[in-house]
């Protein structure tokens, strides 16, 4: 190029695509795959994906879907980061939370957390973690003036915040930056044990704690919004977001009840959520969080100064697995990345074993060192709201919110967050949510890797010493759930079954015809059964009736599964079925849909069809019931 040649217009050189020339090619696509038949809009809904909430995900964002103004990281509202400078500065506060009840045990491993990157302490404390007599003993050699406490003490967070307090005095040590808190959250106590009784007393515990630390020690945050016990009862990510608006809302009300003006209630507040494995979904939660409560400290009358929303992501304990955990590995990494993404202040990245028992060593090491990854070689905080202005984060970020904020408006019209936790509201809804959810994860709509996909019978066991009870549970609260909880009831089954006779159900893969056609069910056939614990015998192929029902015999297995091509199964199926059941298979399936020919394949012994999509659980658990009769 020379001064006096203009530059080449290569944009203009390509013709312009428009969304119909798009909708066009998605339609060949669809056609040839045999999936749907249809045109223009209709083909571009046909890749459409639902999420919970009424959210419904569009297969191409475009400029016309660009938000309008996104406003400025550290103003109102807050979307694209808390502060001005994000975190750009100094990083997120790398946050490891520490369970155990032993103090001496407690304070090796905080100190080792602390040595290897970790900038504050979550420490457990009370029911379910080390005593408040143990507080000092737990945090001995700590830098209190460096290293900010986040104390998670239940109903005791009283006695806790007061053994915490005096160690500050006692050491002289000045607050650091960001300060840590006193974890004062009676709603999520109420949440956590139905106990009405005692929530009174605690509000008006929560309130003294926080007047004194507007006064005394404006830098600790006296309360703790803490929405993990909604998603971790199954809700959803709006519901999540609402449960926390009615509760900071409630929190509002009484600590300016107590005379604290609503600047300083707004500064006393830290907001806890989880952050999963779906990236896309934990960033936009997270910045629609900070608009949500931009607007309820807005209509409050918060200044802009104090209205911006301090929030401690944490990686969901719904996703984690206990068969091959490993994989929690991946899940958390992707969770603390979504984290940062998302612009929260502090982020938790939980052991990969931490479903097992009291996390080891090495787990609290790649914990914690995922972490030093994503900050220090990734270099993920130094770009603000890396996410911001995409046309579809925007999006999910907007329809995120409308959904939280009509859920927080159904709890305030239910009176309130204590109001809906006491009469039942909440946990029905919650409750609904994750019975929808399950049956996705019942059809396998929503895989689990290496639990309802990709199972590995084979892989030893790992044990962890037992981890004391969650702090407050009771009878009367919500319930905690995780997403393998059908498939590892139904791996506990083998594995009985493993310990009283020495080996697994077994289920005999009758392959019929050539490779080719066979192979793609019986890898799908295997790692169906699998995810229930139910080992696979594959016998000879190919083969004839006669054949098949010997090696059925032979293999051990009491229930079988047909594995072929449609056009086989035509040929051979209905034959095959009939010997099998002659050689004493008590439950046949056939691995597809059966189309028109159903009448003919049960009558013939077919018993069962399984197929993407079928309720696996409910396969499994037939499965099972049928090998355990004698």
């Amino acid at each position: 190029m020379t001064a006096e040649s203009p530059e080449l217009p290569l944009a203009a050189a390509f013709p312009d695509a428009d969304r119909a020339q798009w909708q066009r090619l998605v339609e060949g696509v669809l056609r040839k795959s045999g999936v749907v038949e249809a045109a223009g809009a209709a083909a571009e809904d046909a890749l459409a994906t639902d999420l919970q909430d009424g959210i419904r995900i569009r297969p191409l964002y475009t400029a016309e879907d660009a938000p309008g103004a996104l406003g400025h990281p550290g103003f109102p509202p807050f979307l694209r980061a808390g502060r001005p400078e994000g975190t750009a500065v100094s990083g997120w506060d790398v946050r490891q939370r520490q369970a155990g009840t032993d103090p001496r045990r407690v304070n090796e491993a905080l100190l080792a957390d602390l040595e290897n990157g970790v900038t504050s302490v979550w420490l457990a404390v009370g029911d379910g973690g080390v005593p408040v007599a143990g507080l000092a003993e737990a945090l001995r050699g700590v830098y209190l003036d460096l290293a900010p406490v986040v104390l998670d003490a239940g109903a005791e967070f009283e006695a806790a915040a007061e053994e915490l307090l005096k160690l500050y005095r006692e050491s002289g040590a000045a607050l650091p930056e960001g300060g840590g808190s006193l974890g004062a959250d009676p709603l999520g106590v109420l949440a956590r044990t139905g106990d009405d009784g005692a929530l009174p007393g605690l509000l008006a515990a929560t309130a003294r704690l926080a007047v004194r630390c507007a006064g005394e020690v404006p830098r600790l945050r006296a309360v703790a919004v803490d929405a993990l016990p909604y998603h971790e009862a199954g809700g959803s990510a709006a519901e999540e977001l609402g449960a926390s608006l009615a509760t900071g809302v409630a929190y509002l009300r009484q600590l300016t009840e107590a005379g604290l003006g609503i600047d300083d209630a707004c500064r006393q507040l830290e907001f806890r959520y989880a952050a999963t494995a779906d990236q896309f979904l934990t960033i936009a939660k997270l910045r629609a969080a900070r608009r949500l409560w931009a607007r309820v400290a807005e209509v409050c009358g918060v200044s802009p100064g104090a209205a911006a929303q301090r929030q401690h992501a944490v990686s969901s304990t719904v996703m984690m697995t206990r068969r091959d955990p490993w994989v929690n590995m991946l899940r958390t990494t992707v969770a603390g990345l979504s984290a940062g993404v998302g612009g929260a202040d502090a982020v938790t990245v939980l052991p990969f074993d931490s479903a097992l028992g009291l996390p080891d060593a090495f787990a609290r090491r790649i914990a914690r060192n995922t972490q030093s990854v994503l900050l220090e070689e990734s270099h993920l905080s130094k770009v603000i709201d890396p996410a911001g202005g995409s046309w579809y984060v925007e999006q999910l970020t907007a329809e995120l919110a409308r959904a939280g904020w009509e859920f927080f408006q159904e709890i305030e019209g239910a009176g309130g967050q204590a109001a809906a936790l006491r009469s039942g509201m909440l946990g029905d809804r919650l409750a609904a949510t994750w019975r929808r959810r399950g049956e996705d994860l019942a059809h396998r709509r929503e895989p689990i890797t290496g639990v309802s996909e990709f199972p590995h019978l084979a892989e030893p066991p790992v044990h962890r010493e037992p981890a004391p009870a969650p702090a407050g549970r009771g009878p009367g609260g919500l319930p905690r759930v995780r997403r393998d909880d059908a498939y590892e009831a139904l791996r506990s089954r083998s594995d009985a079954r493993l310990a009283a006779d020495g080996a697994r159900p077994k289920v005999f893969l009758a392959a019929l015809g050539p490779v080719a056609g066979h192979t793609a069910r019986v890898a799908f056939a295997a790692n169906l059964f699998q995810a229930g614990g139910i080992e696979t015998v594959q016998g000879p192929s190919p083969v004839t009736a006669e054949e098949v029902a010997g090696a059925f015999a032979a293999s051990g297995a009491r229930i079988a599964c047909l594995c072929a091509s449609d056009a086989v199964y035509g040929e051979q199926a209905a034959e095959v079925a009939a010997a099998l059941k002659s050689a004493g298979a008590v439950l046949v399936h056939l691995a597809g849909r059966p189309g028109e020919r159903r009448e003919e394949f049960v009558a013939a012994g077919v018993d069962a069809f399984v197929f993407a999509g079928c309720d696996a659980v409910e396969v499994l658990t037939s499965a099972l019931d049928v090998t355990e009769v004698a």
